[in-house]
């Protein structure tokens, strides 16, 4: 009798634990971000646990032990090992590598970009220029972004650099003239590094085409559908839309957009299946 009343409070003690586990299929890892003033995470996890939302997962977001770099957690993805999702510009060479859920994150928006560069600079750019005059000007990336590939290719000469924070103390010092970053990743990056006397500039604007997607390693296909069904049941139901314009409203009109020289450039790096004929997945300022 007392090893049944031992028995029996054990399984009380456990019941909670095997209901929550019964209740979450698994845990999805992204990427750690890889500074704590980072908030570029902010709306990709909303959209991801959206999308989970919608397709009835109950798979428990979490990010990764350790902070990891893009470059890292697209390599580790591909080999299955301690990240399930990472979310990046696409190109051949990634969605070659892996599985890429093809619903662009923020409507084509991360190809909308705009200038980061030093206050003291600011009057260099403020005046009507041709292409070739803004080639004159030294970019700065990441070295293994796509973005550093399609900008070169368009006759840009890149700085690319491997880590993230550097970027900002080379254009402080004003080593280099310009950090193009999309419309929606700038102005906290400018809030951030304001002491060292970065601003956004107010004249340019660089257009070309390209998506942010989610990817996961291609073997795993259940969280691939789960994100896919997600995101195409958003799309249609306007939940996609309205957390789209609730954090991004603000910041394309303060871009003030519609005032800037626009320059387009072309994207080699665009992969065939890009869904550019569906309106419904991107941003246009025809629709604003």
């Amino acid at each position: 009798m007392k090893q049944l009343a031992s028995f029996l409070a054990l399984l009380t003690a456990i019941a909670p634990i095997i209901a929550f586990a019964s209740n979450h299929e698994s845990y999805v890892r992204y990427p750690r971000p890889e500074t704590e003033f980072d908030r570029r995470t902010d709306y990709p996890l909303r959209l991801l646990q959206l999308s989970l939302d919608k397709a009835g997962s109950h798979a428990i977001l979490v990010p990764t032990s350790q902070i990891m770099p893009q470059g890292r957690a697209l390599t580790q993805l591909r080999f299955g090992v301690d990240v399930d999702v990472v979310w990046s510009m696409t190109s051949r060479q990634r969605e070659s590598n892996l599985q890429a859920i093809r619903v662009p994150i923020y409507k084509g928006l991360i190809g909308w970009r705009i200038f980061l560069a030093h206050q003291q600079d600011l009057e260099k750019f403020n005046t009507e220029m041709s292409l070739a005059d803004l080639r004159k000007f030294q970019l700065i990336q990441g070295h293994d972004w796509p973005d550093t590939e399609i900008l070169r290719a368009n006759g840009f000469e890149v700085l690319g650099t491997p880590n993230y924070k550097s970027i900002f103390g080379m254009l402080s010092k004003r080593r280099v003239d310009l950090f193009p970053r999309s419309i929606v990743e700038i102005w906290s990056e400018a809030e951030t590094h304001k002491a060292g006397g970065i601003v956004v500039e107010p004249t340019k604007l660089l257009i070309y085409p390209t998506a942010f997607y989610y990817f996961v390693n291609p073997s795993n296909v259940s969280l691939a559908i789960s994100i896919e069904k997600g995101l195409t049941t958003a799309l249609a139901d306007g939940s996609y839309d309205k957390l789209f314009f609730e954090y991004h409203q603000e910041i394309i009109d303060k871009a003030k957009l519609e005032s800037r020289q626009i320059f387009r450039l072309n994207n080699p790096l665009l992969p065939l299946e890009t869904p550019l004929n569906k309106d419904e997945m991107w941003f246009s300022l025809e629709n604003e």
